[in-house]
C-alpha cells in the first residue's frame, strides 16, 4: 500500500537536499529556492510538472515502477534511498547486483558535468541508460529503444539503420566485436541470462550473426578511436575514454577529439547545431 504522506515527504526532502550544480543545471543570479525547483525534478525524470507535483502534495495516481525508477535517477538516489522510494509507493525493489540499470549517483554526476562533450552511460549489453547533451547530438536519442533493441549489439544486426552512424570501414570489425562481446558476456553470466536471450534472439533472426557466431571469437576489444558518420557535420575520429562501475556493470563512455584537428571543429559545429531532428 503506496504511503502517501511519506513518499511525499521524502521527495521534498530529497529535492531540497539537490543542488542545480549537482545536476549540471545552471544556479542562476535570482534564485531562490532552497535545492531544485519541482519542474526541474520533473525533467530530469522525464514526466510533467503536474505529475511530479500531485506526489509531493499526495495526490494523483501510484507510480509505476518505471515512473519510480526515473524518479530515482532524476534525484540521484542511492540503492537504498531508491529501495526506500520503492516501498513507499507500495511496489518491491527492484533486484540489486550487475543486471541492476540504476546508476549510481558518483557516475550521474562525472555525466552531469559532461554537457558540452558527448558521453553516455551503457550497460554491459550496450543499452544506453543516459547520454549528455552532446552524447544525443553526436548519435540521436539512444535511450528511446526498448525490448532487445535497447542493446546496440542486438540493433547493429536487425535494423541496417544503426550502421549509418559508422564509417563503413569499421562495418566488419564492428560486426566481430558485438559477436565477440556478446559471447563473452553470455559465458560470464549464464545460459539464463539477457545475453543469452539476445543470443537466442540473434542466431534465429540474422545470417549474418549466425555465420560470425560460429567463428567462437573472443577477446575482441572496443579501439580507442571511433569513426562515426553525422549527417550534419560529416565524419568524426573521436578518442573514447571509459570510466567502469564494475558493481553493477556500468561503463561511462566520453568521446573527444585532438585540439585543433577537423573532428575537433566538428564538435564545435555539432554543440551549435544541437540535436535538431536527428535521432
Amino acid at each position: 500500500m503506496i504511503d502517501r504522506s511519506g513518499l511525499a515527504d521524502f521527495l521534498r526532502n530529497r529535492r531540497a537536499a539537490l543542488q542545480p550544480e549537482d545536476v549540471g543545471l545552471p544556479r542562476g543570479a535570482r534564485r531562490r529556492t532552497a535545492g531544485l525547483r519541482r519542474e526541474e525534478v520533473a525533467a530530469l525524470c522525464h514526466m510533467s510538472a503536474d505529475y511530479y507535483s500531485r506526489l509531493e502534495r499526495e495526490r494523483g495516481p501510484q507510480p509505476s515502477p518505471q515512473m519510480l525508477g526515473s524518479i530515482a535517477q532524476g534525484l540521484h538516489l542511492s540503492l537504498d534511498e531508491r529501495d526506500h522510494l520503492f516501498r513507499l509507493a507500495g511496489h518491491t525493489p527492484p533486484t540489486r547486483g550487475v543486471i541492476s540499470e540504476h546508476v549510481s549517483p558518483g557516475l550521474l554526476r562525472v555525466l552531469d558535468r559532461l554537457d558540452d562533450t558527448p558521453a553516455e552511460i551503457v550497460t554491459e549489453l550496450g543499452e544506453t541508460l543516459r547520454q549528455s547533451r552532446m552524447g544525443t547530438a553526436l548519435t540521436g536519442d539512444q535511450t528511446r529503444y526498448t525490448g532487445p533493441a535497447r542493446s546496440i549489439g542486438y540493433r547493429w544486426f536487425t535494423d541496417p539503420a544503426t550502421r549509418q552512424r559508422y564509417a563503413p570501414e569499421e562495418h566488419g570489425f564492428l560486426t566481430r566485436m558485438y559477436a565477440s562481446g556478446l559471447r563473452e558476456i553470455l559465458t560470464l553470466r549464464g545460459p539464463r541470462s539477457r545475453a543469452a536471450e539476445l543470443a537466442d534472439l540473434l542466431l534465429d533472426r540474422s545470417e549474418e550473426f549466425r555465420r560470425v557466431w560460429e567463428d567462437h571469437e573472443i577477446g575482441i576489444r572496443p579501439r580507442d578511436i571511433k569513426r562515426f558518420v553525422h549527417p550534419e557535420v560529416g565524419a568524426l575520429e573521436l578518442n573514447c575514454q571509459r570510466l567502469v562501475d564494475p558493481g553493477r556493470a556500468h561503463a561511462l563512455l566520453v568521446y573527444t577529439a585532438v585540439p585543433g584537428s577537423e573532428s575537433h571543429e566538428k564538435l564545435r559545429m555539432l554543440s551549435v547545431i544541437g540535436v535538431q531532428a536527428y535521432g
